[in-house]
């Protein structure tokens, strides 16, 4: 690894990661367990920052993360609102707010296209004044980014045995049988959106505060990035339990980072090939399982004409 990969590079690499893991969590709740493909996440994932970074120059770096989810939160009603109440289906709906927040959050960001939070107080440099240590001051940011990973696995864990949350997990696996238990699966739907969506802001917000500047097209190719590594964790550690799952995601999410800074150390892959490593990653991921039946067809039809062969001698 050392060869392969710095201590440093290694240390973004889960950094980044650890902010992935929200993304990959809020997709894993909208497309794996309600089955809703949201494509808001790249505006979300912007919206996440833009707000946070706002609050932050505003004197409230602590509020800056509630804030930010606050705002996911109404971005995934709106999507969840264009579904259940309008009729458009869900694809179109996560194209049209993410098509919608591409002003918002301009106008979030005073009308520019960039924010900096340069010279203000933020999360991450509050905590690094907690304490002097040198090891402190070097993974602040990691272990920081860690602790709210760790926080937000074991509430989403927590609220999927919770009665609500399991009326969403019916929600996604049969609608109707749902509908014909006396559960609303317009209200089910819409908290799933809403919490999806709040965890994609937050991630924005953490990578935004990390990186102490903000782009408007920073979320561009997100849902991407977090679907890679949504399939690359289930391919790992199978579907099982909801907190397996979870898991999955965080590892995948981890890995793919990881994957991605040995490539570009490596030179391996130039950094401007990002995005299409990133679709090919899916890709592959994806059709994997269909490969493994494919490969499993073709060994039983081998199998079978040795057989016949041998008979008929």
């Amino acid at each position: 690894m050392p060869s392969i990969l710095s201590l440093s590079s290694l240390q973004t690499a889960l950094e980044v990661g650890a902010i992935y893991s929200l993304v990959a969590l809020a997709l894993f709740i909208s497309f794996s367990i309600l089955n809703i493909a949201d494509l808001s996440t790249d505006g979300c994932y912007t919206l996440g920052f833009a707000v946070g970074a706002v609050v932050t120059l505003a004197g409230h770096p602590i509020l800056a993360l509630p804030a930010a989810m606050l705002a996911g939160a109404c971005s995934g009603f709106v999507t969840a609102f264009l579904q259940t109440k309008l009729g458009v289906e869900s694809i179109l709906a996560g194209i049209i707010v993410n098509t919608g927040l591409y002003t918002v959050n301009l106008a979030v960001m005073g009308w520019s296209s960039n924010l900096s939070i340069y010279g203000s107080d933020s999360l991450f440099s509050l905590a690094k004044g907690l304490s002097g240590a040198e090891w402190w001051v070097k993974w602040h940011e990691l272990v920081v980014l860690a602790v709210i990973l760790l926080v937000v696995c074991l509430l989403v864990v927590a609220f999927f045995k919770t009665r609500l949350g399991l009326s969403i997990r019916a929600t996604g696996d049969n609608v109707d049988m749902v509908r014909a238990s006396s559960i609303n699966p317009t209200f089910t739907i819409t908290v799933g959106l809403c919490l999806a969506n709040s965890l994609t802001a937050l991630a924005g917000c953490l990578i935004g505060l990390l990186n102490k500047s903000c782009d408007i097209n920073l979320g561009t190719g997100m849902v991407t990035i977090a679907l890679a590594s949504l399939v690359i964790g289930e391919s790992l550690m199978g579907k099982g339990s909801v907190a397996r799952r979870v898991l999955g995601v965080v590892v995948g999410a981890c890995l793919y980072r990881i994957i991605i800074a040995v490539a570009i150390s490596t030179n391996v892959v130039p950094t401007e090939c990002f995005k299409l490593v990133s679709a090919l990653i899916v890709a592959v991921a994806i059709a994997t399982p269909q490969g493994r039946k494919l490969i499993a067809l073709q060994r039983q039809k081998l199998a079978a004409r040795q057989k016949g062969g041998v008979s008929g001698c």
